[in-house]
């Protein structure tokens, strides 16, 4: 079973707001352009990791 809150509710933005970090507002930068896609590619993995953890979730132990 599934946290649909942790999937949806923090995973999937913080895939998206890492993306849009990293492939548009990254190349506007000047100086900064490498540590804003730094911290965009970062937001982005961390989002992926938090969605597949969500998918893994269950409040109860499953016992084999």
């Amino acid at each position: 079973m599934a946290s649909k809150a942790i999937t949806v509710g923090v995973g999937i933005p913080m895939i998206v707001v890492g993306a849009l970090m990293a492939w548009l507002w990254a190349p506007l930068e000047g100086d900064l352009q490498s540590q804003v896609e730094l911290i965009g590619s970062t937001i982005g993995i961390l989002g992926i990791v938090f969605f597949i953890s969500g998918l893994f979730y269950t409040k109860e132990p499953v016992m084999h």
